[in-house]
Order: C-alpha cells, then structure tokens, then sequence
C-alpha cells in the first residue's frame, strides 16, 4: 500500500550518505516503496538491491559529484530529488574552563570540517542536482537538519551552526527555485536509538562538554523531562517522513523544516 500511496514507484533519488544510520534508514524506505535510489556515501553499506546502486563519493568534491549526477542518469535515466543527509558531529567547548586548548576545546580543523562536510557539501549537491532538476521543472530536495540547528546544543555549538545555516539554504532554497517547480523542505530528527555512528568516542565528548558521566548521557536519550513521548525517535519514522516529503502527496509544502523529536523542547 505504501508504494501505491507515495507514488514513487520508478522515481530515482540520491541520497547523500546512504550506508549507514538515518540515510540507511532512507535508503531501505525508498526502496520498499519501488523508487531507484543511489548511495552516495565513502563506503558501500551492507544492503543489496537491483534498484540500489552504490557509488564512491566524497560529498565535499565538486568534479566527484558530477560524477556521481552522470553515473545516476546513466543508470536510471533521470533524477527526480535528492536526499542531503550525510554529515558529521564532533562534541566540543567553545571554551574548556578545565583544560583550555585541550582536546575537547573547539580547534578550527574540527570546526572545518564539520561546515565542509555539513554545509559545503549541501550547497554542492544541491546546486548540481539542482541543475538537472530545473532542466526538468520538477523535483524536490530534502536536507537533513538537527533539532540542534533549531534550539542550540551545549557541547555542539558547532554542529548546531551547520545545522542552523542547512535551515537557511531550506528557507531560501524554497523560494528560489520554487519558480521551476522544485521544493526545498528540511527533515530535523531529536534523538533518535542507537546507531553505528553513536560511538563510544562520541559518547565520552559530548558527555565531558556537558559535565556528565557516560550512563547519565545515555540514561538522558529515554528521559520523559525533555521528551513528552519518552523514548528515543526510530530511525524508521525519519525515513518514513522523508519519503512522504518526497512524494506528490506532499506537494504544497515546501520552505520548512520539519521537527520530528517527539515533542522535545528545551523549556
């Protein structure tokens, strides 16, 4: 029923970032729901499928992605929207009163790297994808945001900034290239169960930025004080939303990003 509700049976996709966590997550929901879907990721991921293909990409590299644009048109014969969802996060103080300069203070190569693989590579995908879509005078983008772009984060100012200015693009992107028939729309998960990229070095960051153990971070994801539905989000229902966002049925909205947190909010 899901196919035949979407409507995106034979639709091609690209998603940024496909092989592990959310974007894995969105790669299998297209999938099921009949569309062709290239992963554009640095490491295939573990799931086969004649409509999925995998191809080598470093995000933040322009010739690489046009690349990436001719091989998906090469394949299945045309693009219909993009998914920008890979990204990064690296737990650091703006100031550490404990160990200024240390290891868990902010240094400008970590700062770098998250806006170029976060942000950089948004703006690159979208604007050459975007080339095909407009050719096309239809199509729709997804970015990927953070409830931490739109309420701030302690410890992550700077991945809340990345995600702060993908909510921008969104916002800008919609009016833009709202005239070629083409939507903009954001997707910002809260916290979400556990995946591969929720490691142990991460935990252990973001713990210290917060002056917490491990166990009361982790404790912290099912926590009803901040969360109404208490418990952490599924991976399944961000793909569920991006699917939907992609297809026809959501074909008025656009210029916004969605919050799916389960009702989380700072106050």
């Amino acid at each position: 029923m899901a196919v035949e509700w979407l409507g995106l049976n034979n639709k091609t996709y690209i998603v940024t970032g496909g092989s592990s966590g959310i974007g894995n997550a969105i790669v299998h929901n297209l999938i099921e729901s009949g569309a062709h879907v290239v992963n554009a990721d640095l490491k295939g991921g573990n799931y086969v499928n004649p409509n999925l293909k995998f191809v080598r990409t470093d995000v933040t590299n322009r010739g690489q992605i046009i690349n990436l644009i001719k091989e998906t048109i090469d394949t299945f014969g045309s693009i219909d929207g993009l998914v920008n969802n890979a990204g990064v996060n690296l737990p650091r103080l703006l100031v550490d009163s404990k160990n200024p300069e240390g290891k868990y203070e902010l240094h400008e190569n970590e700062f770098e790297k998250m806006f170029a693989i976060n942000v950089k590579s948004q703006f690159l995908m979208a604007q050459l994808v975007g080339h095909v879509l407009v050719r096309n005078k239809k199509g729709v983008i997804v970015n990927m945001s953070s409830e931490a772009g739109l309420e701030g984060s302690q410890g992550q100012s700077a991945y809340s900034a990345t995600k702060g200015a993908i909510n921008g693009f969104t916002r800008s992107w919609a009016k833009e290239l709202g005239k070629s028939n083409i939507r903009v729309v954001g997707v910002a998960p809260g916290i979400l169960e556990a995946t591969g990229l929720r490691t142990p070095s991460y935990e252990e960051a973001l713990a210290y930025t917060r002056n917490i153990s491990v166990d009361t971070l982790r404790a912290g994801y099912q926590s009803t004080s901040t969360t109404p539905l208490g418990r952490s989000g599924k991976l399944s229902e961000v793909a569920d939303l991006v699917s939907y966002l992609l297809s026809d049925r959501a074909s008025y909205i656009t210029g916004v990003t969605v919050n799916v947190a389960g009702g989380k909010s700072r106050g």
